[in-house]
């Protein structure tokens, strides 16, 4: 009964608060209800734009108020001051409550301490047609309504209660006489037999069952107890201790503790103890035990756990071996997965060539790659050794024949210490006793040997140890191949790839270089720079890109990077070169390379800038690459804003040419996109870094490229890197002669003397007369094929350089002329004459240049 009045008083009290948290919801949801109805009511925005709202709006909200059924409704502007109020006083004051999300658009419930007592307010925003907050609507109850409510159901709950009560005090007193009845209806015959039903099932269950009481003694042992424990048969009523049981189950017994499936050892036997204490009918409290014998259960469970233990391992390694394609740190996980598992120490000897990513051969000397063990103070060979092992060593045999070897004592092993006996005795008297030599072969071809040895556990290794060794290392061995093929391939794709990269960059005066290569760690790109003298003290710079990794992107960066050379040498503006090389890329598109990826459709992107120390201008044009920097003198630093142009290969989409004027020891910056982007941030930061990382003052470009590297260069590239930064230089007007040339033949030899004059100035008079006969024929075809206006120009730099500027586009050609033709002699001698010529365009017409090498001090050409 003490029961069933707590159950009830707490079902009272339970429905009372649910009751409460009921009206109180639908208190809040009818506010809310009401709240919304009256804030999208027709004629309320009307009445908000009305010179006196409250006069509309108080009457409206008092009648929609007393028809809704709450104790408010409150309509104020975005201020929160009132527009109506059940007490008209309080109209124009502030309305108190939480007005903030309902000016955002939301709708907010509360509970707050207001003019009409503790009230649930719910707060609607009146929106205008385009959206916005032009005023909010408040309704609500006071809790005092609320609890009304709640009041008025409370008699309905409590006697809902009390029928409850009183039909399960009926109920009780009902089956508690039924049960009274049946119990004392019971003979006595029908009391033995229940008796000897549980007596037989007590002797027949295989358990043993064991009773005592509070003094120690046996009160009950069925027939599986007495197997187990040995008891005699007259065991029952005589004291624990005495009846010949193991000793430590009698002190178990006799402590009445309680134990929970303890495991004792009785004999040979391993049982498992089950004891709760009991206290019958009052008596001094004893113990109920129960005892099942789990002897071969344990041996089945022993087995399944070496099982279980053998399948993580291969498991575990199966994940974590080969989680890169890297050789030395493939060797190491299969150390670290095997310790201790299964052995103690683990060494991973690979034949050297492996290392490199070559195939082995027979008899190679073994390298320790990788060491793992359960101390650090082994005498075993130390990691990096280069070991020469005997042919009578287990690892020289397993190497030779690609079989496991199992020696199961290292004490008797003469063999493999005659490897080294000083540190073979060393070794066993460490503690290290059993071996098992399992050479890695993959494909046919043994990499080299791991050893496992075990010191801590006293057995040996044995024929299940070295079958799952040979699985562990089988496994293994693929793995390993896998990164040692990757290794090969990508130690030839970087010496491709460093060999197709300009070794020594040339010499020239227009820009100090500073420049970065590095691959990516998942394999080589098609990264690449240059810098390209031309003629004029001019200077080429280049940075291209070739989408994709390995030997096809090397390569293919080696005929793009030849490309350019060659359209270089043609003097193309940098629109034009980039023009010819989409062209070549896309014949490279049609030739259909089954070696490219995507079924040879290449991508790449490149930036070609011509800079000019003489004027200074900087010429640029880039196809898909990322813009330059533009470092000035300052520290100053700029994104040039190159127009973009299509990648190489699409074609159909001209590029465009910008020029920039760039003072002396401005840097231009140009690098690919593996330098600003990775996985750990975008783009963006990575420019921002860039330009934050160049912003100095009084760098030489060394200095800049070291900032750059360590602000911006991963640990581990996932992409090519290339940097290159030139600071330019000028030649000043003392190294440079120009004049306007008169366009008449008879002008020709005012020039020659003009330029005798300058050769003297400039030390170079052994220059004078080939320099007069080159520009006399350079001029004179000028004025004779070409058109006005006519200049000549003379540059002292690494070799004395002649240019002839004329209006007229019409292309020079050399040709032999037969002896009876009058001229045509012209630029033969121009080109016997200088060490090289050429022809340039520009936008007002054509160059012709001649380079001649200057003298050395004592008079020799350089």
């Amino acid at each position: 009964m003490a029961i069933v009045v707590l159950l009830a008083a707490g079902a009272l009290l339970s429905l009372v608060l649910q009751s409460r948290y009921d009206i109180d919801r639908e208190a809040r949801n009818r506010s809310v209800s009401v709240a919304q109805t009256f804030a999208r009511s027709l004629g309320l925005q009307e009445a908000l734009r009305s010179p006196d709202p409250s006069a509309v709006l108080q009457p409206l909200a008092e009648e929609t108020r007393r028809a809704a059924g709450v104790d408010f409704i409150v309509v104020m502007d975005t201020r929160g001051i009132r527009y109506s109020h059940p007490q008209p006083d309080r109209i124009g004051e502030r309305f108190i409550g939480t007005i903030e999300p309902s000016l955002a658009g939301r709708v907010h419930t509360e509970s707050v301490e207001g003019p009409l007592g503790k009230e649930i307010q719910a707060i609607v925003p009146v929106t205008s047609p385009e959206g916005d907050v032009i005023a909010l609507v408040s309704a609500g109850l006071t809790v005092e309504s609320v609890t009304g409510i709640a009041e008025r159901q409370l008699p309905v709950i409590l006697l809902a209660i009390t029928g409850g009560l009183a039909l399960a005090t009926i109920g009780t007193a009902l089956i508690t006489r039924r049960l009274r009845r049946q119990t004392h209806g019971l003979g006595t015959h029908e009391m033995t037999r229940m008796y000897e039903h549980h007596d037989a099932v007590l002797h027949a269950v295989r358990e043993g069952v064991l009773i005592t009481d509070g003094e120690g003694r046996l009160l009950l042992a069925n027939d599986e107890a007495g197997r187990l424990l040995g008891l005699p048969d007259d065991a029952e009523g005589r004291p624990v201790d005495k009846v010949g049981m193991d000793p430590r189950m009698a002190e178990l017994l006799l402590s009445g503790r309680v134990a929970t499936d303890e495991v004792l050892e009785a004999g040979d036997r391993l049982l498992v103890v089950n004891q709760r204490p009991t206290r019958p009918q009052g008596r001094p409290q004893g113990s109920a035990v129960t005892i099942r014998d789990s002897t071969e259960m344990q041996l089945l469970s022993s087995r399944a756990e070496t099982a279980r233990r053998r399948l993580k391992l291969l498991y575990d390694a199966g994940g974590d071996v080969g989680t890169t394609l890297d050789v030395v740190r493939t060797a190491e996980e299969l150390a670290d997965v095997a310790v201790p598992q299964l052995a103690d120490f683990v060494t991973v000897d690979l034949a050297d060539p492996v290392l490199k990513g070559d195939e082995p051969g027979p008899g190679a000397d073994m390298r320790r790659t990788a060491v793992s063990g359960i101390r650090s103070d082994h005498p075993l060979y130390p990691l990096g050794s280069l070991i020469d092992f005997l042919p009578s060593t287990p690892q020289a045999r397993g190497y030779g024949t690609g079989a496991a070897e199992l020696v199961p004592d290292l004490h008797d092993a003469p063999g493999w210490h005659a490897q080294d006996p000083p540190r073979a005795s060393a070794i066993v008297g460490y503690g290290i006793h059993s071996l098992i030599a399992a050479p890695l072969k993959a494909r046919g071809v043994v990499l080299g040997v791991v050893n496992f040895w075990r010191s801590q556990k006293p057995e040996p290794f044995d024929e299940e140890d070295l079958s799952l060794a040979e699985e562990l290392v089988g496994r293994a061995a693929v793995a390993m191949d896998n990164a040692r093929r990757y290794t090969h391939e990508h130690n030839l794709a970087v010496t491709l790839q460093r060999s197709l990269l300009p070794q020594d960059l040339p010499e020239q005066s227009a820009v100090d270089v500073a420049h970065f290569y590095q691959p990516a760690q998942s394999g080589v790109g098609g990264d690449w720079f240059d810098v390209i003298p031309l003629p004029g003290s001019r200077v080429g710079l280049v940075v291209g890109d070739v989408v994709g990794h390995g030997l096809h992107a090397a390569a293919t960066m080696g005929r793009l990077r030849t490309a350019v050379h060659n359209f270089s040498s043609l003097d193309l503006p940098p629109d034009e070169l980039l023009a010819r090389l989409d062209t070549l890329v896309q014949r490279m598109d049609q030739e259909g390379d089954s070696a490219a990826p995507n079924g040879g459709i290449l991508g790449a992107t490149c930036l070609y800038a011509v800079y000019d120390p003489i004027s200074q201008n900087c010429a640029m044009a880039r196809a898909g690459h990322m813009p330059p920097f533009v470092v000035a003198p300052d520290g100053s630093t700029t994104i040039s804003e190159l127009p973009a142009g299509p990648p190489l290969g699409l074609g159909g989409m001209p590029f465009e040419t910008m020029e920039l004027r760039l003072a002396e020891g401005s840097q231009l910056v140009l690098y690919t996109d593996g330098l600003v982007e990775e996985r750990s941030r975008d783009i963006a930061e990575g420019m921002e870094k860039l330009r934050t990382a160049l912003s100095h003052p009084d760098r030489d470009p060394h200095a800049s490229r070291r900032a750059v590297l360590e602000a911006l260069l991963p640990s581990c590239p996932s992409d090519d890197i290339a940097l290159l930064i030139a600071r330019t230089r000028t030649l000043g007007a003392g190294r440079v002669a120009q004049w306007d040339v008169p366009f008449d033949p008879s002008a020709v030899g005012a020039l020659r003397g003009l330029t005798a004059e300058r050769l003297e100035e400039w030390g170079l008079q052994e220059l004078a007369f080939t320099t007069e006969l080159i520009l006399s024929e350079l001029i004179t075809n000028a004025i004779r094929y070409g058109a006005a206006p006519v200049r000549v120009r003379l540059v002292r730099d690494r070799t004395l350089t002649c240019e002839v500027w004329d209006a007229s586009s019409t292309a020079p050609h050399l040709r032999y002329a037969a002896t009876t033709d009058e001229g045509g002699r012209g630029l033969f001698l121009v080109a016997q004459l200088s060490e090289v010529w050429g022809t340039r365009y520009t936008p007002e017409g054509k160059v012709i240049w001649a380079e001649q090498v200057l003298p050395t001090a004592g008079g020799a050409l350089a």
